[in-house]
């Protein structure tokens, strides 16, 4: 039977190249947008489906779930970011932590008996700043050193029918880094410190994702995975 992977935030960035990913080692997968426009972009590919999906509301993800019948992997990509400075309001701490953090919450727990019927997989997305502090973005920062403890909360909570890990993904080009990216000074600096020598693509995170919800990663769960060209390390 051929296995149904769910990523949330999938229809672009970082969830996008999961999606090739998955689909190039032979899921069926369903991607989900925040809008319909965003998901009417989303280009047509066999065993490829775009749905809406607010990953804030408890009837979307529960809507969202009862559309499968079986489910091997859920892949939490969905997420915000604020700028200017919003993050340091309580309203916009809220709103980033309610998408990044309980969303992914809120997901986990609605796919939870799916994945627990196919022995299935989750995979979280983390951040370098789960790691390190984030000055420009305390509620980015908080969402994802939430996401990295989650991750292995809940690996030790339902072990052994699911295995939860995550990936914290490095510098990647993607809308929520356009800002870094147009600075060529932050930029450099960026570069400069990846071992890799360029900032990181959508794709570059998908074969991490399809390892992680393979067999071949069968005894791996509660880890954090850093993909990000050796920025950790150095």
């Amino acid at each position: 039977m051929t296995k149904q992977a769910l990523i949330t935030g999938g229809a672009r960035g970082i969830g996008w190249g999961i999606a090739g990913a998955m689909l190039a080692a032979g899921y069926q997968v369903t991607v989900t947008g925040l809008t319909a426009p965003e998901v009417a972009d989303v280009p047509a590919q066999d065993g490829l489906k775009a749905v809406v999906l607010d990953v804030t509301d408890d009837a979307g993800a529960a809507a969202c779930i009862a559309g499968f019948t079986r489910l091997d992997a859920l892949v939490n990509c969905a997420g915000v970011l604020l700028r200017d400075g919003r993050e340091f309001t309580i309203e916009g701490f809220q709103q980033v932590i309610a998408v990044n953090l309980t969303g992914t919450m809120r997901m986990c727990v609605a796919a939870k008996p799916l994945l627990e019927a196919s022995g299935g997989a989750i995979v979280n997305t983390a951040s370098m700043w789960s790691f390190f502090g984030g000055p420009l973005t305390p509620a980015y920062t908080a969402s994802k050193g939430g996401v990295a403890q989650l991750t292995k909360a809940l690996a030790v909570a339902w072990a052994p029918g699911i295995r939860v890990n995550a990936i914290a993904p490095g510098w990647i080009e993607t809308e929520l880094t356009k800002a870094a990216q147009a600075d060529a000074a932050r930029s450099d600096a960026i570069v400069g410190r990846t071992p890799l020598g360029r900032w990181g693509r959508p794709d570059d995170i998908g074969g991490a994702a399809v390892f992680l919800c393979s067999d071949a990663a069968g005894f791996i769960t509660g880890t954090v995975l850093p993909v990000d060209g050796g920025y950790l390390a150095k």
